[in-house]
C-alpha cells in the first residue's frame, strides 16, 4: 500500500473528501510533494506558518532545546527557561495588564482555559460569543462556535451560551451583570474575514466594562501580525481582559495561550489547587521554536511589508467573476457566487501549483493567509494562476 492508501485506512479522517496532498518538504512560502510539484502556500497552515516554514532561526532554537531537555515535568511546576522567556516577550509587547502567560497545547484548550477563568473569577455561568464565530472543536469550544450545523451532531454542550449579531450594536444590550465573558474574534476569520468598526469595538469594551464582563479577544488567528500589526485589538484602541493565542504562535511548533493580569490568573492557585491543568501545555521546544519564530518577526520587520502585499493581492484579483475581495493585512476572502464555483477554482489552482481553499461559514469564499515573508514575485504568480482558474 502506498501513503496514500495508508493515510486513509488508518488515520481518522475529517471529511469524505481530504486534500490529501503528500507533501515531504515545506521551506518559506513553498510546498513539495511526493512527485516533486511545487505549491505556493497561500494558507500558511491556515495562518500558523507567519514567518514561513522551517525558518533558520526555528530551526536552530529546536535543535538548540532537544540538547537541553524534552519534556519534565507538568506545567506550571518546574521553572522552565523556554516558558519563562517566551512569556516575558510576549509581555513586553503587549499592554500592561496582559502580563500572566498560561500556555497550552492548542487554541482551542486556550479557549478552554479563559471559560473556566472568566466563571471562577465573576461566580457567573452565562458565556456569550457571536454567530459566524469559530473558536475551536473541543466540546467547551463547540459550544460557543456560531454555527448550529457544526454544534448539533453533539447535543447537549455547555447550558446558558447565547450567541449576539457580530458588530450589532442592538445585540451588546444582551450584555448583562449575569454574564461571565464574551468571546468575540477580533476579526471574524471563517466568516470570510469580517472586519467590525472600530465603534463597534469600543462599545463592546465599554459594554463588558460596565457590567464586570470579561472580553475575551480570540486573535488565534489574527495575530503576529496577520492583520499588518502585531495584534489584532491595536486597530481597534481596546485592550481585552484576556487574549487567546494560537497557531502562529508557535512557530510552527503545537502551541497557545491565554493571557491575562496575574491578579485574575492566580485564581486557579487556589479553591482548588490546580484549578487548571496540563502535561504538556508551554512545551519547552514548542516555547523555543515560538519565541525564535515571534523574535525573527520582529527583528526582521515582516510585518512592515504586509500592507504593500495586501494592496498587490487586491490589485491584482480583479475579474467579472470575482463578487468581492474582503481584507486585512494578508488575510482575504475571495468571493464568488457559490461553493461549486469556489471549489472549482480551488482544484484548479492546486492543479497549478496554488495551495489554498475556503472558510467553514463562507464556503463561497476562497482563502488567503499567506506566509508574511511571500515574496512579491510569489504574490503576482499566485493571482495569475487564480485569474487562469476562474
Amino acid at each position: 500500500m502506498n501513503q496514500r492508501e495508508l493515510f486513509l485506512r488508518h488515520i481518522a479522517q475529517t471529511s469524505t473528501a481530504p486534500l490529501a496532498l503528500e507533501i515531504i518538504k515545506a521551506d518559506c512560502c513553498t510546498l513539495f510533494d511526493a512527485a516533486g510539484k511545487e505549491y505556493i502556500d497561500l494558507i500558511g497552515g491556515i495562518s500558523v506558518a507567519n514567518i514561513g516554514h522551517r525558518h533558520p532561526k526555528v530551526i536552530e532554537a529546536i535543535q538548540k532545546q532537544l540538547d537541553a531537555y524534552l519534556h519534565i515535568m507538568v506545567y506550571g511546576e518546574f521553572v522552565e527557561a523556554p516558558q519563562v522567556q517566551y512569556a516575558k516577550l510576549l509581555t513586553e509587547h503587549l499592554p500592561a495588564s496582559l502580563n500572566s502567560v498560561y500556555f497550552t497545547n492548542s487554541g482551542a484548550e486556550a479557549v478552554e482555559g479563559a471559560m473556566k477563568l472568566a466563571k471562577r473569577v465573576t461566580n457567573r455561568t452565562q458565556i456569550i460569543s457571536f454567530i459566524n464565530s469559530y473558536h475551536g472543536s473541543t466540546q467547551g469550544a463547540l459550544s460557543i462556535i456560531g454555527d448550529e450545523y457544526w454544534r448539533n451532531a453533539f447535543r447537549p454542550l455547555l447550558p446558558d451560551v447565547l450567541h449576539l449579531v457580530y458588530n450589532s450594536f442592538e445585540s451588546l444590550n444582551s450584555i448583562t451583570e449575569q454574564t461571565a465573558c464574551v468571546f468575540a474574534e477580533t476579526v471574524q476569520a471563517e466568516a470570510g474575514i469580517l472586519v467590525p468598526t472600530k465603534e463597534w469595538m469600543l462599545a463592546l469594551r465599554n459594554k463588558c466594562t460596565e457590567t464586570g464582563t470579561f472580553l475575551i479577544l480570540d486573535e488565534i488567528q489574527a495575530g503576529f501580525g496577520r492583520t499588518g500589526k502585531l495584534w489584532g485589538f491595536e486597530h481597534f484602541d481596546i485592550v481585552p481582559d484576556v487574549l487567546l493565542l494560537g497557531k502562529a504562535l508557535g512557530g510552527g511548533m503545537p502551541l497557545g495561550a491565554f493571557i491575562a493580569d496575574k491578579k485574575l490568573m492566580d485564581a486557579f492557585t487556589d479553591n482548588p489547587v490546580l484549578g487548571h491543568i496540563t502535561t504538556f501545555g508551554g512545551h519547552p521546544v514548542s516555547c523555543s521554536a515560538g519565541m525564535a519564530a515571534m523574535k525573527a518577526l520582529l527583528e526582521e520587520g515582516w510585518i512592515g511589508t504586509v500592507k504593500q502585499k495586501e494592496e498587490l493581492f487586491r490589485s491584482n484579483l480583479v475579474h467579472p467573476k470575482i463578487k468581492a475581495v474582503r481584507s486585512f493585512g494578508l488575510w482575504m476572502a475571495v468571493e464568488f457566487d457559490s461553493f461549486e464555483t469556489n471549489k472549482r477554482i480551488i482544484d484548479a489552482c492546486i492543479a497549478e501549483g496554488i495551495l489554498t481553499d475556503w472558510f467553514l461559514f463562507e464556503a463561497n469564499c476562497l482563502r488567503i493567509s499567506p506566509p508574511l515573508i511571500i515574496a512579491h514575485e510569489q504574490i503576482r504568480k499566485a493571482c495569475n494562476i487564480i485569474l487562469q482558474a476562474i
